[in-house]
């Protein structure tokens, strides 16, 4: 779904702070049970400030899903959450994204007719069962597909349970589009390299092995994560003996092997808020999170492993007159910036999104 964004009115690049919270906050209160904000733990605080729930991409789906009584549903994150909620939600809701350009690169690196390339080559060349498991943190069409060739989806907090689940019944997966979560997890369950295959979609004339790898990892990732590398770990606790690293599983094997704990963004929240006053923290996430983090716990020290911000630029996108300037056409009844995924398309996500809600239980 190619949308192109509409110029934010020049009027909305002038206004001074106060002016736009003063009707921020004037426009969702005539808009009241009609609408509910959404913000990702990326999503800067000027802008998550306004939201009514902020969390994980499938958390804010499912509670978009949950959210009946809300006609409109503005989501401060990126395209492929946007998509996932309107997925999820009635056919009545109407899902906006207060910037369309708001995308997201490693869901990118996944395009339909690449996927289905290497879907064709793997399924021409082996008897065995492939399942396509495909990270929430893809576009509609690629869960779509995962749909239909009897796949699912999975989150960084639940991928381990789903291949684990998947490899005791003897099947093998072709995971995407993060090669870094689908390799964590797989070697978290004791598989080595040798049981794995690093699929390379530029590569037109790749030659798969003779044998079956018990998983096939497509060739994305996250920039933002990929910029946190071994030196950093090393660097840090040359630093502040003792400390605590904790990583996203988005995050390279390296990286992951030489820090303390990897997990979701909810379970770095977790584990940081229960941790006792006084400790030492490095994360390896976006650092809108990591800076949160620092500041809802004042009684410890937490820090960015990577001291060069770790920012990523397309949840940045999101800003308060982008949000303001939805907002007040919502109230005029004009609806700009709809994410509508195909019904022929959401039917088929669907069906992948709950398979794996399934599995979760």
């Amino acid at each position: 779904m190619n949308m192109s964004q509409k110029p934010l009115p020049e009027q909305y690049l002038s206004l001074s702070e106060e002016e736009m919270d003063r009707r921020i906050q004037q426009a969702k209160k005539v808009l009241g049970s009609k609408l509910v904000i959404l913000g990702h733990h990326y999503q800067r605080d000027e802008v998550v400030r306004y939201c009514d729930h902020r969390g994980d991409s499938l958390k804010l789906s499912q509670l978009a899903a949950q959210a009946k009584d809300a006609e409109f549903i503005v989501f401060c994150g990126v395209h492929f959450m946007a998509e996932t909620a309107d997925i999820l939600g009635a056919p009545e809701q109407k899902v906006i994204l207060p910037d369309l350009d708001a995308g997201c690169p490693m869901a990118d690196m996944a395009e339909l007719e690449d996927v289905e390339r290497c879907w064709n080559q793997i399924t021409a060349q082996y008897q065995a069962e492939f399942v396509p498991v495909t990270y929430v943190n893809s576009t509609a069409e690629v869960k779509a597909f995962c749909g239909r060739h009897g796949g699912l989806t999975c989150t960084s907090s639940n991928a381990l349970k789903i291949l684990k689940t998947l490899f005791n019944e003897g099947k093998h997966v072709l995971f995407l589009p993060d090669e870094h979560l689908g390799r964590n997890t797989a070697i978290q369950l004791g598989l080595e390299e040798e049981d794995m295959f690093q699929w390379q979609r530029e590569n037109w004339d790749i030659e798969l092995p003779k044998v079956a790898p018990q998983i096939i990892l497509w060739d994305g990732y996250c920039g933002v994560h990929q910029r946190f590398t071994p030196a950093h770990v090393d660097y840090v606790r040359s630093q502040y003996p003792g400390i605590t690293v904790i990583v996203h599983p988005e995050c390279s094997h390296a990286v992951v092997e030489k820090s303390d704990l990897s997990g979701s963004t909810d379970f770095i929240i977790r584990q940081i808020t229960a941790a006792p006053a006084g400790s030492v923290w490095a994360v390896g996430t976006e650092i809108n999170l990591v800076s949160r983090l620092a500041k809802e716990n004042p009684d410890k020290t937490v820090i960015c492993l990577n001291e060069n911000v770790c920012l990523c630029v397309m949840m940045s996108r999101i800003s308060q007159p982008h949000l303001l300037w939805v907002l007040e056409n919502l109230q005029q009844g004009k609806v700009v910036n709809q994410i509508s995924v195909k019904p022929e398309i959401a039917k088929d996500a669907v069906v992948a999104l709950e398979r794996m809600l399934e599995l979760s239980k």
